[in-house]
């Protein structure tokens, strides 16, 4: 079996310091305006909470019909950071390794993580937009609630932009040195 080149090897740490950013900030944010919050408002979500304006948001979506959002609600705050931390305890195996095999392993883990989270956040959101309480005190015939997964919405007189945060941002930046250094080391193999 091949060995990591120096550039692979060394790549497992910067990953593992990529990843450890998501329990020192929000790895997603969702913000919200309105007329009557000119301010916005806005939801940030950690690795193990979910944060900012969320008794307001939660307030609010009672008129529509939507679920309260709580932390305790969500069983991928615990799921998500044992999964993070195996993650980073992987990589520190494949250092130790330091063969191909393992890194490719490594980045097909992360892949298959990473599409099974944005997979359980749509559907989450989802969910949330959609499954309304019929008594609400405010329905309108036809629509839904869900937020975009990434990007801009305009619900009813809100405008909702959902996109990454400082750690989602550097776990898709783990990603793509993951895939490149893969890619890379593939390469390196197939020359020699």
């Amino acid at each position: 079996m091949k060995k990591l080149t120096k550039l692979g090897r060394y790549s497992t740490f910067v990953v593992i310091v990529f990843l450890v950013t998501l329990w020192f900030f929000p790895m997603w944010r969702i913000d919200l305006k309105a007329p009557q919050y000119p301010g916005g408002l806005t939801m940030t979500i950690w690795i193990n909470d979910v944060k900012d304006d969320v008794d307001v948001i939660n307030g609010l979506n009672h008129y529509i019909g939507m679920k309260t959002i709580h932390k305790e609600d969500f069983k991928e705050f615990v799921y998500l950071p044992i999964a993070m931390v195996s993650f980073m305890v992987m990589g520190l195996l494949v250092f130790v390794w330091n063969r191909k095999i393992g890194y490719y392993i490594w980045t097909g883990i992360f892949t298959i993580l990473g599409l099974f989270s944005f997979y359980d956040f749509y559907k989450w959101e989802y969910d949330y937009g959609h499954d309304l309480d019929p008594n609400a005190p405010i329905q309108v015939p036809g629509m839904s609630y869900q937020p975009p997964l990434i990007g801009y919405k305009k619900l009813l007189n809100f405008e909702v932009l959902s996109q990454p945060h400082i750690a989602g941002w550097f776990y898709i930046l783990a990603g793509i040195l993951l895939v490149s250094i893969t890619f890379y080391e593939w390469k390196k193999a197939k020359t020699k």
